[in-house]
């Protein structure tokens, strides 16, 4: 089971790209737990998971995320603007899983 948590402003907008991630990982089999959360929600939401992605509009905050998700051995980093602007469910995924090292 891979665990992956985006964050973005309010949670909401990244909705459609979970949905597409989770379609993706069910086409290639993986398993997957994949949930979308306001960036001020990162602290109590990076327990046991595998790695946080950013949304782009959020990206200023990758300094403080790095601190908070490398406290608890979580990789994060920014989700390419490109593969979110464009929804594409499989890029951000593919991206996930390597940043999980999975």
């Amino acid at each position: 089971m891979l665990t992956i948590r985006l964050f973005c402003n309010q949670g909401m907008s990244t909705s459609l790209l979970v949905s597409k991630m989770r379609d993706a990982a069910a086409k290639q089999g993986l398993e997957v737990d994949i949930a979308a959360f306001p960036a001020n929600e990162m602290d109590d939401r990076i327990n046991g998971v595998d790695c946080a992605l950013l949304g782009p509009q959020v990206g200023y905050l990758k300094s403080k995320a790095v601190k908070t998700c490398g406290a608890k051995n979580v990789p994060v980093d920014v989700i390419p603007m490109a593969d979110y602007g464009m929804c594409n469910g499989e890029k951000v995924l593919a991206f996930a899983v390597k940043l999980a090292g999975k």
